[in-house]
């Protein structure tokens, strides 16, 4: 029997319906991709799907990526799920606290689709 090999499922949270759109193109050929607005509805996401990885805006209405990303690492459940943070900004502090968040990487935009393909791979341990 052919074993079938499923895709790593990623979590997409952007407030940006075209940043959404733009990462489901790079992605979605390599990967399951889901869709959350806001860091509350990828709080629900994650917890019915559970994503192998990430990728969390900083700056969103309703809840940040930066609070998000310290809930998820504070619950058990979801503690091991990596986090990259994806941002206009690439301040120096800001790299900073995503790292004390408990994010395991991060990525400013605009950014290649290698790049950020890369980064989900070292954050995965993907040859």
């Amino acid at each position: 029997m052919e074993q079938v090999e499923t895709k790593k499922k990623v979590l997409v949270v952007d407030d940006e319906p075209n940043v959404r759109r733009l990462l489901r193109a790079m992605l979605s050929k390599t990967f399951e991709v889901f869709e959350a607005e806001d860091g509350r509805q990828a709080i629900e996401i994650v917890s019915t799907q559970k994503p192998n990885v990430i990728l969390m805006d900083m700056m969103m209405p309703r809840m940040d990526g930066l609070t998000a990303c310290h809930m998820l690492k504070n619950d058990p459940a979801t503690k091991t799920i990596p986090v990259i943070m994806v941002t206009a900004i690439g301040f120096e502090l800001n790299i900073k606290l995503s790292q004390q968040m408990g994010a395991s990487g991060y990525v400013t935009k605009p950014f290649s689709s290698e790049s950020l393909l890369d980064k989900i791979a070292q954050v995965l341990a993907i040859p």
